[in-house]
């Protein structure tokens, strides 16, 4: 319908581009709260005998939803009346929002036929407001029911995340640049960084430390699914304890898968050394469990350790930060010393040091990031505080990844351009094993015997240093090093004829004294 119709002005055409942008940014927040939404409606009507009616279960949606972004809930009805908080975000549902507002920003600024793309800038703004306009019209709906939202925790951190979502998506649709340093940087600075491997090595940056984070988020995945399968026992009657019916039991089951990647980097920390409190009064670490916890009914809390001294099982679980260490340095020399690379080609020691040291940097801030939205409080007094401290764990994991990813990197870097090293030395051998085969060719050729002509001689001439040709000799008794062909090469000699067909003894007489002929 839109194909035939004339150009819009350019002002106009600027304002609907801008007002469309606008109008994503709206649409993923509420696919993202329609999706959250339908979820609880199916819980609630499956459920046999729901407590309230459904207008109490759209203010549990919108309550979930904003809990995603990061919000800081109030739970109103406790039991002892005092209302408490709510801070622990599930990551899972976390991943949708985030997506969402991604996804919104990324599609905009693509160029489709007939329609001129938003300026970076002005996509980034229009894409946040839609999107933070649907969600203040969902906290303030949500202040009715039983789970209001803290009025601080909406512009941090729920902003940034959207915010920090939807710059990453047009950064993405801009091809992922890695810009120049600013302006007001010095031009020693822009020099420097033109002729070094910038961007090269920031993008490895950039690399390793996410494997890092990888790694150390999947090792502490496996360490909590083997202390599942561990304490398979507590964890299956604190599940039947929970859940009576089949809803019940599919409510707890998606909660907790919800809470997977949560338990994953509560994993992670404990396996790097700070651990993770569970409660006030309470810190479980590989070196011990100590504390009164305070320790709510569920699955996923089951796979804790048991209380006291720790034991070589538990000290085990240092084996995730040295497998995120590993992990730094062997991304770190992909790139540093590819295994087709030379030794002119690879980076040096001073600039592979520096890439695994900041990825050790990147990977220290990531983690600390994650353990900062995994854990949070789950009610007043000894519930105010549960999961990772996240300065601790980053500086853990920044230690861990130092320590082992900047030395890893050096000796992988150097076992990966050994071959180079040795096929160096290898051709400087070969040069010289073959100077010096033409070396003693050449001082055989000089002490080669004066022999007979024979029946197959042929006229050649044999020169030896610093003598004159002399005689006749077979082409069987003279090496090719000392034999001339009748023209020579030399520049500074002169060719000669063949031999003289004189007897050889009157040719091989002293100066001075008379052959048999009698000539001198």
């Amino acid at each position: 319908m839109t194909e035939g119709s004339p150009p819009l002005p350019a002002e106009q055409s600027r304002s609907a581009v801008l007002a469309f942008a606008f109008l994503r940014g709206a649409l993923a927040a509420g696919l993202g709260l329609g999706g959250f939404t339908v979820l609880v409606m199916v819980l609630w009507i499956s459920s046999p005998a729901p407590d309230n009616g459904p207008g109490e279960a759209f203010h549990a949606s919108a309550g979930l939803w904003l809990l995603a972004h990061g919000a800081e809930l109030i739970r109103a009805d406790t039991l002892s009346g005092v209302p408490a908080p709510v801070g622990l975000v599930p990551l899972l549902l976390a991943v949708v929002p985030v997506w969402l507002v991604h996804r919104a920003a990324r599609d905009t600024l693509e160029v489709h036929e007939g329609r001129q793309a938003p300026s970076a800038a002005g996509a980034f703004a229009m894409i946040t407001s839609g999107y933070l306009l649907i969600g203040t019209a969902v906290a303030l709906y949500a202040r009715g029911g039983s789970l209001s939202v803290h009025v601080a925790s909406l512009f941090f951190p729920s902003a940034v995340v959207v915010a920090g979502a939807a710059a990453a998506g047009i950064w993405t649709a801009a091809g992922r640049p890695i810009g120049p340093p600013p302006s007001w940087a010095p031009v020693r600075v822009h020099e420097e960084l033109a002729r070094s491997r910038f961007r090269e090595c920031a993008d490895t940056v950039a690399r390793s430390a996410a494997a890092g984070v990888a790694m150390l988020l999947g090792g502490g995945a496996l360490l909590v699914a083997v202390s599942l399968v561990w304490h398979a026992q507590p964890a299956q009657q604190s599940f039947i304890q929970l859940s009576g019916d089949l809803a019940g039991r599919v409510s707890v089951l998606l909660l907790a898968l919800v809470l997977v990647p949560n338990a994953a980097v509560w994993g992670a920390a404990y396996g790097l050394g700070p651990g993770f409190a569970l409660g006030t009064a309470s810190t479980v670490s590989p070196l011990a469990f100590t504390g009164r916890p305070a320790r709510p009914v569920f699955p996923l809390l089951a796979a804790v350790p048991d209380q006291g001294p720790a034991t070589f099982l538990n000290w085990a679980a240092v084996a995730v930060p040295v497998a995120a260490g590993v992990t730094v340095a062997w991304f770190t020399v992909r790139r540093a010393a590819p295994a087709d690379a030379g030794r002119e080609e690879a980076w040096s020691p001073g600039e592979t040091a520096l890439s695994a040291g900041l990825a050790a940097f990147g990977c220290g801030v990531g983690t600390a990031v994650l353990a900062g939205v995994a854990g949070g409080p789950l009610g007043t007094g000894a519930l105010a505080q549960f999961g990772p401290v996240w300065w601790l764990t980053g500086a853990a994991a920044l230690a861990w990844t130092a320590v082992l990813g900047v030395p890893g990197a050096l000796l992988l870097r150097a076992w990966r351009l050994r071959g180079s090293a040795g096929g160096w030395w290898s051709r400087r051998r070969a040069e010289r094993a073959a100077a010096k085969a033409q070396a003693v060719a050449g001082q055989a050729s000089a002490e080669v015997p004066e022999q007979l002509p024979g029946p197959g001689a042929v006229p050649v001439a044999v020169r030896t240093p610093g003598r004159a040709p002399t005689a006749t000799a077979s082409p069987a008794a003279v090496s090719p090093a000392a034999v001339s062909p009748v023209a020579g090469t030399d520049e500074d000699s002169e060719p000669y004829d063949f031999l003289p067909s004189d007897p050889w003894h009157e040719r091989t007489a002293r100066p001075g004294e008379a052959g048999p002929s009698g000539h001198p």
